[in-house]
């Protein structure tokens, strides 16, 4: 179980008792690295949890962690592996269940963000129960889920919007909660996400909810705030990837964000997975997310642009962000490179005031 605050909601890593750090995070044969998208934010964001990497023998990715196998992790103090691969389809290759019955079986734990759950392997499940350890699954929500309503409801929120899929969305919210608390604000990382979900100790599997609750799982989420600080809700796929649209809109419905930042990677030929579908231009995609949210809150706005430059050298990388500012009217910064203390400060100017 997690660490819950007093709106009954997680706020820390899971306890000892059941799951929890520290992780060896599982790469397996990872061909790129988009896919060990949940590792590397993890390895990114809680460092000081991740002892290890285990890579299989064709991974083509890597973290700045050290080899091990299940059994020198297990011995090095780690309590669970998590999987840390995010493929189209979230599914267990035969190797990936082979791996996980043998981290089972060294004593380790197992959490995973993909849509297939763990136990529907009977190798795993049976695994699990001869050696007593703990199956998670991030995206399998046991609580019931209301359908949304679209009532306003105190409380002041922002959501992560993108161009795309994998563009950094969740990187520009935790980064935005950081930015915040410096300050000494009251702020809060909403994980809609597995990865999401994995470092806060809780949240919602968006994607993984049954269409008609998208909205009413972005509510759940994010109830009614008396405090006077801030949601920072975790934004999901793209309105215009056609994969992912409806995640999407539904939860910029269910957000009811107050503030919108749109996050993209300069430089992307096409949509993840889908080389016919072009990324939309930055400015045709915000004024349709704003166009959007206004359903459930007539009054949000665009605060900020959050550009994933990891494929830029520096220069361009500023140029890329003064292009942006000038195109959007909107401060645009890299938030792992640059951080996001401009977008902050749009954010307290426009909407906190």
């Amino acid at each position: 179980m997690s660490a819950t605050n007093t709106r009954g909601q997680a706020t820390g890593p899971p306890r000892q008792a059941a799951w929890g750090p520290p992780y060896l995070l599982y790469l397996g044969d990872a061909p790129d690295e988009l896919a060990i998208k949940t590792a590397r934010g993890l390895a990114y964001w809680r460092p000081q949890w991740c002892l290890g990497q285990w890579r299989g023998p064709s991974c083509q990715a890597s973290l700045d962690l050290p080899d091990m196998t299940a059994e020198q992790a297990r011995a090095a103090g780690a309590d669970t592996m998590v999987i840390g691969l995010a493929n189209p389809g979230g599914v267990m290759s035969p190797q990936n269940v082979r791996d996980v019955v043998i981290a089972l079986e060294a004593g380790l734990n197992v959490a995973s963000g993909l849509h297939q759950r763990l136990d529907a392997h009977p190798a795993i499940a049976q695994a699990a129960a001869r050696t007593g350890r703990v199956l998670f699954d991030a995206r399998h929500f046991p609580d019931s889920i209301p359908v949304g309503t679209g009532r306003p409801r105190s409380g002041r929120r922002l959501l992560t919007v993108g161009t795309d899929c994998s563009v950094g969305k969740m990187y520009t919210t935790l980064a935005l909660e950081r930015e915040l608390r410096r300050r000494g604000v009251k702020a809060d990382f909403r994980a809609t996400g597995q990865t999401g979900i994995l470092i806060a100790g809780g949240g919602v599997p968006i994607d993984a909810l049954v269409a008609d609750f998208i909205s009413g799982g972005a509510e759940w989420l994010s109830p009614a705030r008396e405090d006077g600080g801030w949601d920072l809700i975790e934004g999901q796929g793209s309105l215009f990837h056609p994969s992912y649209a409806g995640v999407s809109l539904g939860l910029l419905h269910g957000a009811q964000p107050d503030a919108l930042v749109l996050c993209h990677e300069p430089g992307r030929p096409h949509m993840r997975g889908l080389p016919e579908f072009r990324v939309p231009d930055m400015k045709t995609c915000l004024e349709a997310n704003l166009q959007a949210a206004r359903l459930t809150q007539p009054n949000v706005i665009a605060v900020g642009i959050a550009l994933n430059t990891s494929k830029l050298a520096p220069p361009a990388a500023m140029h890329a962000c003064r292009a942006a500012e000038e195109a959007l009217g909107l401060p645009c910064q890299d938030p792992v490179t640059m951080g996001v203390d401009r977008i902050a400060d749009q954010l307290l100017t426009c909407v906190a005031s």
